[in-house]
């Protein structure tokens, strides 16, 4: 195979020292490993660690990140940030990218979705530079925003809608995060040859059996600990883990905890809810970073996957902390519908309820903390599914196949 040079765009990229998710940096480990080289661009997000720790000089700094070459801009962007914010972001983060398609030396450029922009200097790469271009959908835009009602101006949704069309028809090739990204961009034209299913995986390095297991103070070692890692906002509807944790007061079981930990734009209105309605059963704990989270996860007893309930989100989307769960061997409690709760059910390695309902929600929890060993056997499958199907090494490999195979047809052009 020819020897490639990948200018990788994803905003939110991070090494595994900071505390969300590593795709971008576990798959570009994959391309070095196969003797390809990676230049990652991409900007400062809150939660994240580049791993630089120079200064940064004329709005950026550079360096070598086990064995990736990391562009970092200086753009702070968090999800608490509001809509204006993180807009104006997202296009200087998509432009400053532009400057280093005419400066930097690359065979293929693979662009990471959200945000749509970066898909802007791939395209602008495969139409002028006649390079190959893979883009990368983790959300469908412009449904999801659209469904979530943060964006409702029909004139920013067209806008939007191009974008993505425009992504799609500029890329040599498309990677869909989950079944119901495939079908969307399907939707849109797309012939099924020129995408590729690969979604989120496992990794199963980090969450072993030799990690250090801790839980915060206030949740003893005997209580039953229910935990949602992840981001705390609008399409996490996590309001229904605490009108779970009402009712699981209300009956009286003082020993089944709930921990959420995470950050994110709706974190701080969501404690000043559990502090005045006396949810002394929450602990809302910091983000950790990966190997801190997988000691607090085998120490875990269930992990809550939840979302609001948007049938776009059915099977649209390719949750983190879903495999990160099974990877740590814990079963799922799944409150909508799609192609996790699929899996879930085939799988036996969890429970899937309906959403908006808080007292299935605490019938499943007390059942779960009735009956530790069926419980155990749903974890050990949890894990089996992990190894058999999402082992992030695995779906590695098969990406970098795909991206040798778009670059080898481009030279054949």
């Amino acid at each position: 195979m020819e020897f490639m040079k990948v200018l990788y765009f994803h905003q939110h990229f991070s090494s595994p020292k900071g505390s969300t998710a590593i795709r971008s940096y576990s798959m570009a480990q994959s391309l070095i490993k196969q003797g390809h080289e990676v230049i990652m661009v991409c900007g400062s997000y809150l939660g994240s660690d580049t791993g630089l720790k120079e200064p940064f000089s004329n709005g950026k700094r550079r360096g070598f990140v086990d064995g990736i070459d990391v562009i970092e801009f200086d753009l702070n962007y968090a999800n608490k940030d509001n809509l204006i914010k993180r807009t104006k972001v997202f296009i200087l983060y998509a432009f400053k990218g532009l400057r280093l398609l005419f400066s930097e030396k690359y065979d293929l450029i693979f662009s990471t979705s959200t945000p749509l922009t970066s898909g802007i200097p791939g395209i602008v790469s495969s139409w002028i530079l006649k390079k190959a271009f893979v883009f990368e959908v983790r959300d469908l835009w412009p449904e999801l925003p659209k469904a979530m009602g943060v964006i409702s101006n029909p004139l920013i949704l067209s806008l939007m809608s191009f974008l993505e069309w425009l992504s799609y028809y500029s890329a040599d090739h498309i990677i869909a995060l989950s079944p119901g990204m495939l079908e969307g961009i399907k939707k849109r034209g797309v012939n099924e040859d020129k995408i590729s299913l690969v979604p989120n995986g496992c990794d199963l390095d980090i969450f072993n059996q030799q990690v250090e297991k801790w839980r915060p103070p206030d949740i003893k070692e005997s209580d039953f600990l229910a935990l949602f890692a992840g981001t705390h906002g609008i399409a996490n509807g996590l309001d229904s883990i605490l009108d779970a944790a009402k009712e699981i007061k209300r009956r009286g079981r003082e020993d089944i905890k709930f921990m959420l930990i995470g950050q994110g734009r709706l974190k701080s209105s969501l404690m000043a809810r559990a502090n005045q309605e006396s949810l002394d059963n929450i602990v809302f704990h910091d983000p950790v970073n990966k190997v801190q989270l997988a000691g607090l996860m085998a120490s875990t007893d269930i992990g809550l996957q939840v979302l609001a309930n948007i049938p776009v989100f059915y099977y649209g989307t390719s949750p983190n902390k879903f495999f990160d769960y099974i990877s740590a061997g814990i079963p799922v409690l799944n409150n909508y519908p799609g192609w996790l709760a699929e899996l879930i059910k085939k799988n036996d390695c969890g429970f899937c309820i309906p959403p908006d309902d808080p007292l299935i929600f605490a019938d499943k929890l007390e059942e779960a903390a009735d009956d530790r060993q069926e419980l155990k056997a749903k974890g050990y499958k949890a894990r089996a599914l992990a190894v058999s199907r999402f082992d992030r090494r695995d779906l590695a490999s098969k990406w970098v196949n795909q991206l040798e195979v778009v670059y080898s047809n481009r030279l054949k052009k």
